[in-house]
């Protein structure tokens, strides 16, 4: 069981920042939520793997990932936090571009054709970089299950992998923040 209030004022505290701000979709934002700050710490990564296992625990798959950067933290957390409890989990990372040498894979990680991936994410808005993560991933024989985010900005990133056949479940939206 995860303790969702403190995650919450750690997200306000270190995370939710006011301001004029131009996200990754390119869209303009009065606030703008700097997860880094929470994944890379060391409570915050405790817990925020525990609430996306609790998110996962009904439908387990053997892999777990999404884009880098954001979602390696997050990946890593989720593993960490599962190899205490026993459990078989494995991660993969999703390139923005090939490796220019090696293999030149745009994911990486201890995976084989055919197998279930849930994409963790860290703030969804439209959903832009997730749905790339899946491409690729499926591009490479992956299946994936579902999307899981920290947070849902709400400016249609569920829809969006609605529209394309996939459930985002988050662990809060802006709204949980007092954000409309």
């Amino acid at each position: 069981m995860y303790d969702r209030q403190a995650l919450q004022e750690l997200i306000r505290e270190k995370a939710l920042q006011f301001g004029d701000f131009t996200l990754a979709s390119g869209k303009q934002a009065s606030f703008y939520l700097d997860c880094r700050k929470v994944t890379l710490d060391a409570q915050g990564a405790k817990l925020i793997g525990a609430g996306m296992l609790e998110l996962l625990s009904n439908d387990m798959p053997p892999l777990v990932g999404g884009m880098a950067i954001g979602a390696d933290p997050i990946t890593a957390s989720i593993l960490t936090l599962a190899g205490t409890k026993s459990q078989p989990l494995r991660g993969i990372i999703v390139r923005k571009e090939a490796k220019a040498h090696g293999t030149g894979k745009f994911v990486e990680g201890p995976y084989v054709e055919g197998e279930e991936v849930a994409i963790v994410e860290d703030v969804v808005t439209t959903g832009g970089s997730s749905l790339l993560a899946i491409e690729r991933c499926e591009a490479v024989g992956l299946k994936v299950k579902r999307v899981l985010a920290i947070i849902d900005r709400l400016e249609g990133g569920r829809e969006a992998f609605a529209e394309r056949g996939y459930e985002l479940t988050t662990l809060f939206t802006v709204r949980d923040f007092g954000i409309e």
